[in-house]
C-alpha cells in the first residue's frame, strides 16, 4: 500500500486551537498567524515538523493549507468545533514515491502575467494549492486552468506544460523528492531547446528537509 499525501484547509477563529498528531506535516499560513510552542508562524510562512503540533491561532484567527504525509488508513485529524473547522482539498497515493532516501521540499512558485514553465517533469510527486492569480496546466493530452485555491496533483513522471494567465501568478506546494536534491532544483526540461531560454518563474524555499521514509 502506498502512502498518502494530502491537503487540508483549516479554518481557526481567535480562540482556535489545532492539535495535531505525528505526522511528516507542513502548515502554510494562507490568513492571519499562529503560534506554535515559542515561534509565530504568519501570513506566507511555514512550520515543518515530523512531530506533533499545537497550535493556536492569533486574535485575528487563521486559515491554514496543511500538507500531510500518512498511511491512508489512518484518518485525517479533521476539527469540528466552533472555533476550527476542517476540509479536505486533495488526497493522492504516492505510487512513484523516489526510491532510497527522501526529501520533503515545500516551497512556491511564482509567473509574471502570461509567464510559463515550459514542458518539465519533477523528480518526484507533489500536490500543488494556487494562491494568487490563474494557472492552466497540460499534461497526458488534457488541460485544465485553476483559480484561487485550487489544488491539483503532479506525479513527477508526466510532463506537464504551465501557462499563467493575465495576472501574476502563484502557487503553494509539497514535493517528496530523493534527498540528492537538497538544495538543488527538481525540474528537468523535456525538450533540449528550452533548457537555455530566459525563465520567467521564480522559487521560493520554505522546507527543504530530510524525510523519514514511510514504513
Amino acid at each position: 500500500m502506498h502512502p498518502e499525501l494530502r491537503l487540508i484547509e483549516d479554518f481557526m477563529t481567535d480562540r482556535g486551537v489545532l492539535n495535531l498528531p505525528a505526522l511528516p506535516r507542513m502548515l502554510y499560513v494562507v490568513r492571519g498567524s499562529i503560534t506554535a510552542g515559542r515561534r509565530t508562524v504568519r501570513m506566507g510562512e511555514t512550520l515543518y515538523t515530523e512531530e506533533t503540533i499545537t497550535a493556536h491561532a492569533e486574535e485575528t484567527g487563521a486559515t491554514l493549507w496543511r500538507w500531510e504525509l500518512s498511511d491512508p488508513r489512518q484518518p485525517v485529524a479533521r476539527m469540528g468545533s466552533a472555533s476550527v473547522y476542517s476540509r479536505d482539498k486533495l488526497a493522492k497515493p504516492l505510487e512513484t514515491l523516489p526510491q532510497g532516501d527522501l526529501l520533503w521540499r515545500g516551497d512556491s512558485v511564482a509567473f509574471p502575467p502570461g509567464g510559463c514553465a515550459y514542458l518539465h517533469r519533477h523528480q518526484g510527486p507533489g500536490i500543488r494549492c494556487l494562491i494568487e492569480g490563474t494557472l492552466r496546466i497540460d499534461t497526458n493530452g488534457e488541460s485544465h486552468t485553476y483559480g484561487i485555491g485550487d489544488p491539483w496533483f503532479e506525479n513527477g513522471a508526466a510532463p506537464v506544460f504551465a501557462q499563467a494567465g493575465e495576472r501574476a501568478t502563484r502557487f503553494v506546494r509539497v514535493l517528496i523528492l530523493p534527498r540528492t536534491l537538497i538544495g538543488k532544483t527538481s525540474i528537468q526540461y523535456v525538450n533540449e531547446e528550452d533548457k537555455d531560454k530566459p525563465k520567467t518563474q521564480q522559487y521560493r524555499v520554505f522546507v527543504d528537509a530530510p524525510l523519514t521514509r514511510p514504513s
